[in-house]
């Protein structure tokens, strides 16, 4: 089994697992090949700590650290106690095993509430993974850090580390009453697919070659642009960082290049606060479904086309020449739906509405004909 299955099966498996979190297992996945972080706001006992854990299990020789901060937590309990034998040679250097500068995968449960000195700690480890140690700077394993919150940061200072966080997913209890009985009745899976760190190196430089079309650029641009005019604003950073993002939801999608279906994805990175969620979904849908608009004002025209030509109380001669004219405005109705057509099909976008609209043209055009 080659890498890529491994993580296909590793991510059917977990949302097998982890009921209603297809996005937030999509975006685990795609912040593990990106490098990027990710953060979960919801109340207690929703699986937050449950998924990180249980992604690290899936990779071979990766080491996991959890830890659920408070305003009293220590560095200690994060970096590490201070070795007493180096401090013997003026060195404080802490004794990093099983801390969070030697993890591959963490998780940081009310990462908001520690104080101001590990904060700043964390904020340099996660997002140059470098530890200063002593007399060293260490450069980190880290690949993916899960931070884990029950509300936003409110204070300033918190800010810098709010904006490292480049997927943001609010979560809740399940919803459904089958897939909360689902979850009642499931049990453990008999076994996990593995990947290597070796693995996991060979599909991050895949999932970095997959390809960026020059549409997509300006799609990315689009968005922006709308976005800023509801005074709904990312960094300059942040949409850089997404273009990572994006190839690495690509490849776990299994395509080769990145599609406008998959800016769809962006509604997890681009707000700051969770009121701004569906403002942020709702402009990527108008950008990118927009066209199934003009498909549908299309299909209304033909209707009306096809109603004015069967019009009661007209002589034989007028009826055949409305037909004839219904016949070459369908003609050319057809002609800008298969533009539209091929447009969303090089830019990756969903085809079922074209062609439903497309398949009924085609159908009102067959009636008109068969009436001559």
């Amino acid at each position: 089994m080659t890498a890529q299955e491994k993580l296909k099966k590793i991510r059917e498996e977990l949302k097998q697992t982890f009921l209603e979190r297809g996005d937030l297992i999509d975006g685990a996945l795609a912040a593990l090949l990106s490098a990027q972080h990710l953060l979960i706001i919801g109340p207690p006992g929703t699986a937050k700590s449950m998924l990180a854990d249980e992604l690290c299990r899936r990779i071979e020789g990766a080491s996991y650290f959890q830890w659920l901060l408070t305003r009293f937590t220590t560095p200690e309990e994060i970096f590490g106690a201070v070795s007493l034998k180096a401090l013997e040679q003026d060195d404080y250097r802490r004794v990093t095993s099983r801390k969070l500068p030697e993890a591959h995968i963490a998780f940081l449960d009310e990462i908001f509430k520690a104080n101001s000195s590990i904060l700043n700690s964390i904020l340099t480890l996660i997002n140059e993974r470098l530890f200063h140690n002593g007399k060293e700077v260490v450069r980190v394993p880290l690949l993916t850090l899960f931070g884990a919150s029950n509300e936003l940061p409110e204070e300033e200072e918190l800010t810098a580390l709010y904006d490292r966080f480049l997927l943001r997913f609010v979560v809740g209890y399940i919803v459904e009453d089958f897939r909360f009985l689902r979850m009642l009745e499931s049990q453990a899976a008999p076994e996990r697919t593995i990947l290597t760190l070796a693995d996991l190196n060979e599909i991050q430089q895949q999932a970095r070659r997959v390809m960026i079309p020059t549409h997509v650029y300006r799609s990315i641009a689009d968005i922006r642009r709308e976005l800023n005019k509801k005074n709904i604003q990312a960094s300059d950073r942040r949409y850089h960082q997404c273009l990572g993002l994006l190839q690495a939801y690509a490849f776990i999608e299994g395509e080769s290049q990145v599609y406008e279906k998959h800016l769809f994805f962006l509604e997890h990175v681009l707000w700051r606060d969770p009121a701004e969620h569906e403002p942020v979904r709702n402009t990527i849908r108008e950008l990118l479904l927009g066209y199934e608009e003009e498909i549908t004002e299309l299909l209304y025209e033909s209707r009306e086309i096809r109603e004015s030509a069967l019009q009661a109380g007209r002589t034989s001669d007028e009826r055949a020449r409305a037909l004839i004219e219904l016949h070459t405005k369908l003609k050319n109705i057809l002609f800008k739906v298969d533009q539209i057509l091929d447009k969303a099909k090089r830019m990756g976008r969903p085809l079922d509405r074209v062609n439903t609209v497309r398949g009924e043209i085609e159908q009102l055009q067959k009636d008109m004909l068969e009436q001559f």
